[in-house]
């Protein structure tokens, strides 16, 4: 039988059979995968460690009848942090969930966020949700919605006063131009988004944000994606 080689994170899992699991992979060359472990239920079972969330690693596939299963693993960083606290491991679920919602096909540059964000969360201390936002921001740039915080996408003239995120279009506005799909996005949200665009997420425990910016960022990027993508996303 085929094999193949797949550098992969685990973003969900879900049982089949007595001591089987169904997982998706997001791998590096083909994007979403689903993939069986078999086996992998008992206390001695090899591939145990492999089929959790989270775990990032090489696996080798071998076509099944019924599809692909996983003869071996080698894991390079399973995040153990995430699962011992739970702000982390919620937010980290809110980055798979999103991952999971809006990329099907390879994408290099969301396969390497994706790990820097968990990296994020689990070593570097970013502060609560501040990986999410950061994330959800690359992800809309990624999808063609980059957010321009200087020019109107409208009439093109320099933002000024009041600004507007028009969810239909995910393109800020000023007044001129908002419709009644368009939400005001407050200084405070405008500049912690700012913020969250330029700062990269190694330095993200670096940021403070204050007025409560980043929860209103995240309220606002939150609806956007409601709208871009017509789903919402895993959020406490």
């Amino acid at each position: 039988m085929a094999k193949t080689k797949v550098k992969a994170l685990v973003i969900g899992a879900k049982d089949s059979k007595e001591k089987d699991k169904l997982v998706t992979l997001f791998t590096l060359e083909q994007g979403k995968l689903f993939v069986y472990f078999k086996g992998v239920k008992g206390e001695k079972a090899k591939l145990k460690e492999a089929k959790e969330l989270f775990t990032f690693g090489e696996f080798i596939l071998e076509e099944g009848n019924f599809g692909n299963i996983v003869t071996e693993a080698n894991i390079i960083d399973s995040f153990p942090l995430l699962r011992k606290d739970l702000d982390k491991y919620y937010e980290a679920c809110s980055i798979l969930d999103i991952l999971n919602k809006t990329t099907k096909e390879a994408n290099p540059f969301i396969f390497l966020q994706v790990l820097k964000a968990l990296k994020a969360v689990c070593y570097e201390n970013s502060p609560k949700n501040y990986a999410l936002i950061k994330f959800l921001l690359l992800v809309f740039e990624s999808s063609g919605y980059t957010l321009n915080f200087d020019t109107c996408s409208g009439c093109k003239s320099k933002l000024t006063g009041k600004k507007y995120l028009n969810v239909e279009y995910g393109e800020i506005v000023c007044s001129n131009c908002k419709r009644l799909t368009s939400i005001e996005i407050g200084q405070a949200t405008l500049s912690a988004l700012k913020i969250f665009k330029q700062t990269p997420f190694e330095k993200l425990k670096t940021v403070k944000i204050g007025g409560g910016g980043e929860m209103k960022a995240l309220n606002i990027l939150t609806e956007n994606f409601e709208w871009r993508f017509g789903c919402k996303f895993f959020r406490i």
